[in-house]
């Protein structure tokens, strides 16, 4: 087996190494509304549940030479954020908002999605998705980096509003086929879910 200490990789090669191994990654399209009253909106893949004891999930926004980004930016300064689950059905679109574009531009008018208002915060979800979660800022953490600044800002959000359309949820459980997330892989690419293993939980 081969050995690499992390500490011998430029920063790229790190990413490259991560991403390629933690697969499939769950992806959140993110909106967020700034100073100006533009709503942000961006996917991203480092996205997972924190606690369901509040009903807590994270995202870390990766920096780029230790600049921080419009969404995380746009959270702490106002604490609220709506989170997206990306379905099949509008991965390409989201896909879309993944440009670099200046703050005052809207990715989701680039992209074409639909606004829509959300009940616990002010900030707008989109119509598109089958499942939102309105969130508020909980907590954040600055992590890494090197001499340019810190590496990625770890937010933290407390869901205060689920969404989600009518006929994918019934009696506690979601229905994954007809939700059908997508998920992230290395470089350009998506997966969808494929065959599924039952195991039962050791009593």
């Amino acid at each position: 087996m081969l050995s690499i200490d992390p500490t011998d990789l430029q920063e790229r090669e790190n990413y490259m190494f991560l991403i390629g191994s933690i697969i499939p990654r769950p992806i959140a399209f993110v909106t967020s509304v700034n100073d100006d009253d533009v709503v942000n909106g961006a996917p991203f893949s480092f996205f997972n549940v924190v606690s369901s004891n509040p009903p807590m999930i994270s995202i870390s926004v990766q920096r780029k030479k230790g600049q921080m980004k419009d969404t995380a930016r746009n959270i702490k300064a106002n604490g609220q954020f709506v989170v997206h689950i990306v379905s099949e059905e509008f991965v390409r679109v989201i896909n879309e908002t993944a440009a670099n574009l200046p703050s005052h531009e809207s990715e989701i008018e680039r992209a074409g999605l639909t606004l829509i208002s959300s009940d616990a915060v002010s900030v707008p979800g989109v119509k598109e998705a089958k499942i939102r979660f309105e969130c508020t800022f909980e907590q954040g953490l600055t992590l890494g980096g090197d001499e340019n600044g810190p590496g990625c800002d770890l937010l933290i959000g407390r869901v205060r509003k689920y969404h989600i359309e009518e006929g994918l949820y019934s009696e506690g459980h979601i229905d994954m086929e007809q939700l059908r997330p997508m998920s992230r892989l290395a470089g350009n690419d998506y997966a969808k879910i494929g065959d599924v293993i039952t195991i039962g939980r050791p009593l």
